[in-house]
Order: structure tokens, then sequence, then C-alpha cells
């Protein structure tokens, strides 16, 4: 199975509403970072493209026809040139509301708060998922650090990346491949550039930050997130 569309988007830009959108317009189950600590095995793929080493996507994308977010977000270079055919889709938003809420989520995970790592710490030697899973916190902090650099408290530098990162999408991937989407559009622009029937339902708006620490919570005390939607 070969992935349909590709998202670029970096995290807290609206990936995980255009996940669910994505699966409520028939496109099937979409690849994101919860899907990684739901499965941590498809760490290995990651890292052998941190290294610039083949890598088996159709391995990792299988049952899959879409991926949006971290990690794939990172790797669309490679993911892109191995899907041709699939659509880009880049998420963005405003940056400076981008960087206010990535402060409060995923630059958050990145250090966790003390009461969240004595949690984590007391699972991690009786969960085998845990100890599993810890692997993605690490790797999820190196790649914070590989993005935005080691001050994440360093705003200019940190919009610099993420707008850089905005840029360098726009350069590489065809115009008429590439849609740049705010979530705040909702379903029409999404579906003309699909090409679908735009549904009767609300578009999916979710991963607020309360949702964002939940399913944190949940990943870190070994529970699987059977329902994304919380």
């Amino acid at each position: 199975m070969s992935l349909k569309v590709i998202g670029t988007g970096l995290g807290r830009t609206g990936t995980y509403s255009l996940k669910l959108a994505l699966e409520l317009l028939g496109f099937g189950k979409c690849y994101h970072m919860t899907e990684l600590f739901q499965n941590p095995e498809g760490l290995k793929h990651f890292l052998q493209a941190e290294k610039g080493e083949k890598v088996r996507w159709d391995e990792l994308f299988q049952g899959y026809k879409s991926a949006v977010d971290y990690p794939a977000a990172r790797y669309y270079k490679q993911i892109t040139v191995q899907y041709p055919e699939a659509k880009v889709i880049h998420t963005h938003r405003d940056p400076d509301e981008w960087y206010d809420s990535a402060l409060k989520t995923i630059f958050l995970a990145r250090n966790l708060t003390i009461s969240r790592l004595i949690k984590f710490g007391l699972k991690y030697p009786v969960s085998r998922v845990v100890q599993k899973r810890f692997h993605v916190f690490r790797y999820n902090r190196k790649l914070m650090t590989l993005e935005f650099g080691n001050d994440l408290f360093d705003r200019r530098k940190v919009l610099k990346a993420f707008e850089q990162h905005t840029e360098n999408v726009v350069k590489r991937i065809p115009s008429d491949r590439l849609l740049i989407f705010k979530a705040s559009d909702g379903w029409e622009p999404l579906c003309r550039f699909l090409n679908v029937t735009v549904p009767k339902d609300e578009f999916p708006y979710s991963n607020t930050r309360d949702e964002f620490l939940k399913r944190i919570d949940i990943i870190g005390r070994g529970d699987f997130l059977q329902d994304y939607k919380a």
C-alpha cells in the first residue's frame, strides 16, 4: 500500500486535526507521532533515516495511506521521493501562536515535569511497553534539538527554524503537488485539493493542550490510545 497523502507540517500546526480529517475523508489510517508510541518498533526506520541510510518505508507504513506530523515530517524529502504520486499537505499557523502553543505542549514533553518523570520512572522497571516508549521519548527529545536548537526558550531562533522549514518545503515540492493548509480554513480547501466531496461532519479540530497532556500521561503509564479523539 502506498501513501496517498504526506504531511510536512511540524507539530502544533494542526497535524492531529489533519490526521482525523484524512481518516474521515476515507484515506484510511493515518500515521502520526501517536502511532509511533503505540508501536515503538517503528523507531528503527526513523533512526535509519536520520543517518541517511536506506529505509524500508513500505514496511513502516504498511496499512497506512497517509502520514503527518513528526517524525515523518522531518524526513519528508525521503518520503516524498519514495511516494512520488502522493499529494503533500503542509499545515501551518501564525508563527507566534505556534510558538506559544509549542511551549506548553511539545516542548514541555521534551522536558517532563518532576511529577510525570516520577510516574514514568515507577512504571519503567515493570512495564516492557514503557521501556520501549522511553526510547521514543529520548528520540523525540533529540528531534527537538535537531530542529530548533538546544535553547527552546530562544523565541527568535526557534521561530527562524520554524519558518525555514516551511520555506524549504515550498522550494522543494512542486506547487501543483502542495497545499499550504491552516486547520482554521476547514474542509473546503482540503477537499478541493484532494478532489473529494466535502463531508457533512464538522471539521475535526482537536488536540488542545489538555488533550495533548492527557495523551502524554496515557503513553507514560503504558496504556494504549484506543480512541485518539479524546
